[in-house]
C-alpha cells in the first residue's frame, strides 16, 4: 500500500509512504535527485531494503521546472544558507511524518541520489542522531564546504553513531571522484563509519554498487533489529 499526500496535508509536503512489512523497525528516507520526485527511488529502495517502510518526500525547490531539495548558484556550487535551512526543514518534517505514521526514529536510514544524497549528509550533520545510516549515491562535497561550518559548534557534531555508504562513479563528471573522496574524509573526520564504494560508471546509480549497498544495508538493518548501536 502507498499513498501520496498533497502539499495541503498537515505535513505540508508532497510525499509517499509505504508501510513496510510486519514489525520491521527500518524506515528508509528516500531523497530523489534533481528533476525527480517521490516515486523515483522506490524500486532501488525495495532492492536495498526489502520489507522496510519507505518515506519519500518531494523536493520543494523548483529550478527551471526541476525539483530539488536545496538551491544552488551553479552546478557544483551550493547555496550554503539554503542548504542549512532546507536540512533543518527536512529534519522537522521527517520527525513529524515518523510520528504520524508511528515509525520509530531509531530505525531511520536515508537513501539519496545526487542532490538528494547531498541533502541526506547535510541533514545528518545538522541533526546528529536523526539517522542511523545513509546510502549516498553520487554525492559530493564542494571545495567551498571543506572549511565552512554547517553547525554552530564547528568543526562539527559527533557522527560516530552514523554509518555511511558512498557509491561513486569513477567517470562521474557531475559529482567527480575527488568530491566524493573529500566527502568521505569529511564525514570520517566527524566520526561517521564511512565506506566508499567505487563503480566505473558516471552520474547514475550503478547496479554493481547497489549489490554492495544491499549487503551493507542488510548488516545495518540487523543492528537496528537487535537494537545494537554498532554500525557496519
Amino acid at each position: 500500500m502507498s499513498n501520496t499526500v498533497s502539499d495541503r496535508d498537515p505535513h505540508e509536503r508532497a510525499h509517499r509512504f509505504d508501510p513496510g512489512e510486519g514489525s520491521d523497525r527500518t524506515t528508509v528516507l528516500l531523497l530523489h535527485g534533481t528533476g525527480g520526485n517521490e516515486h523515483d527511488l522506490v524500486t532501488i529502495a525495495s532492492q536495498l531494503a526489502p520489507g522496510a517502510a519507505l518515506l519519500s518526500p518531494r523536493g520543494t525547490v523548483d529550478e527551471s521546472g526541476q525539483l530539488r531539495f536545496f538551491c544552488r548558484h551553479a552546478e557544483g556550487v551550493f547555496d550554503l544558507d539554503d542548504l542549512v535551512a532546507r536540512a533543518d526543514e527536512l529534519t522537522a518534517w521527517t520527525r513529524a511524518a515518523c510520528a504520524a505514521y508511528a515509525r520509530p526514529l531509531d530505525g531511520l536510514v536515508a537513501v539519496g541520489f545526487a542532490n538528494g544524497a547531498n541533502m541526506a549528509w547535510a541533514t545528518a550533520v545538522r541533526a546528529p542522531g536523526l539517522l542511523r545510516g545513509a546510502v549516498l549515491l553520487a554525492p559530493m562535497l564542494p571545495c567551498e564546504l571543506t572549511d565552512t561550518p554547517l553547525t554552530d559548534d564547528w568543526p562539527g557534531p559527533d557522527l560516530s553513531s552514523v554509518a555511511v555508504l558512498i557509491a561513486a562513479g569513477r567517470a562521474d563528471e557531475t559529482a567527480p571522484p575527488a568530491a566524493a573522496e573529500r566527502l568521505a574524509a569529511w564525514l570520517t573526520d566527524r566520526g561517521a563509519a564511512t565506506q566508499l564504494c567505487w563503480h566505473p560508471g558516471g552520474h547514475h546509480p550503478d547496479p554493481t554498487a547497489l549489490v554492495e549497498a544491499r549487503a551493507w544495508m542488510t548488516r545495518l538493518r540487523a543492528a537496528i533489529g537487535s537494537d545494537d548501536r554498532a554500525v557496519p
